[in-house]
């Protein structure tokens, strides 16, 4: 009987498993180039840099499994841009089979003052988009690898 009563409280006293992280539809970061300066190959470069660099920063902490986009990557390239494809993005990572779709945008003001935006779209229920952005000034790895390491471990990650 004594048994069996600590092992009730035992139970009790463990709280709740948590919870396994979500699986995360984690698409590549797209460009809005708000400056007069044209897009060069740097800048693409810093798109797949900061993209890669999200995927590995949310999986180390912990906060969702990263499932691959490789599948709809040709179908994204043709959609248009997917902050504003209405639900385009959503529609994709549903058919990967993900839970979640995270999409990134890099606004660039200048070569001085750009933004770094992530969003996070739960795919089921009713829980609304969350949008964590950073600024960066200069338009350096540098500041990217910085900005998104701020923007995951600071804001998304917060209390993980």
């Amino acid at each position: 009987m004594n048994r069996w009563l600590g092992l009730a409280c035992l139970l009790l006293t463990a709280g709740p498993a948590a919870a396994a992280p979500l699986k995360a539809a984690v698409f590549d970061f797209q460009f809005s180039n708000l400056s007069p300066v044209p897009s060069d190959a740097a800048d693409a470069a810093r798109l797949e840099r900061v993209s890669a660099k999200l995927r590995a920063l949310l999986e180390r902490k912990g906060l969702y499994i990263v499932i691959s986009t490789d599948p709809v990557r040709a179908a994204v390239a043709k959609s248009a841009d997917l902050r504003r494809c209405n639900g385009c993005a959503d529609d994709f990572a549903r058919e990967l089979g993900a839970d979640v779709a995270i999409t990134g945008e890099v606004q660039k003001v200048s070569n001085l003052i750009l933004n770094l935006n992530v969003y996070v779209k739960p795919l089921t229920g009713d829980a609304p988009e969350r949008a964590y952005s950073v600024d960066l000034r200069g338009n350096t790895d540098e500041s990217f690898d910085r900005g998104i390491r701020f923007l995951v471990e600071n804001t998304m990650g917060a209390g993980k």
